[in-house]
């Protein structure tokens, strides 16, 4: 059975930073590529970063680039999302995100929440 375990949100001050982790479990032999999106209330989901599982390229939301940053640690089938320079509209729900051989899961989801 495929989890994705996420933890490390919180509340922060706007400024702040914040490291949220995502480990997987299950057929993580067939990982593709790990990512995070977020949703904000009365918004839709969208994507913040994805990394892709072999060799590591990572892909950025224009919004993010420059603040976020997302890593991977294969031994421990664990992908990171460092969020520095966080600001009030950074405030959602992080959900993140797995390819396991062409078949999408989804984390349960961390609140984020920066104030002003």
């Amino acid at each position: 059975q495929v989890q994705l375990i996420e933890s490390g949100g919180g509340s922060v001050q706007a400024g702040g930073s914040l490291r949220l982790s995502c480990a997987a479990s299950g057929r993580t032999f067939s990982i593709r590529t790990m990512g995070w999106f977020r949703q904000a209330p009365g918004k839709e989901r969208e994507f913040v970063a994805s990394i892709s599982w072999s060799g590591g390229r990572t892909n950025y939301a224009d919004s993010m680039k420059g603040r976020f940053t997302i890593s991977r640690d294969n031994a421990k089938n664990t992908v990171y999302l460092q969020m520095q320079s966080l600001k009030p509209e950074d405030t959602a729900v992080y959900y993140c995100a797995a390819d396991f051989g062409g078949t999408p899961y989804w984390g349960q989801g961390t609140q984020v929440t920066v104030s002003s």
